[in-house]
């Protein structure tokens, strides 16, 4: 008669320490892909974005946004709003 006797709790065929690895690679994985999450919505990863500063191209470009929407506000005249593009794009009063 073949009778087994299992005495105490058994983790695997192993035992020991070796039924930690599944749960290490587990908290592992679960890591890298919390890493991966935060990192692209923080902008470490993927296309990198121009600093506000930086959007602008010159100061002739941010002086002719200021201008149009001053025209846009109806602040001065189509003649006042031509004239003065043409004095910041090099041209004459």
């Amino acid at each position: 008669m073949n009778t087994l006797i299992m005495a105490g709790p058994h983790w695997g065929a192993a035992g020991g320490i070796a039924p930690i690895f599944p749960i290490v690679w587990a908290l592992l994985w679960a890591g890298f892909i919390t890493l991966a999450v935060v990192g692209w919505r923080r902008g470490w990863w993927g296309p990198r974005r121009a600093p506000a500063a930086a959007s602008a191209a010159s100061p002739t470009a941010s002086a002719e946004r200021i201008l149009a929407e001053r025209y846009a506000r109806g602040e001065m005249t189509d003649d006042e709003y031509f004239e003065r593009m043409s004095v910041l794009r090099g041209g004459t009063s």
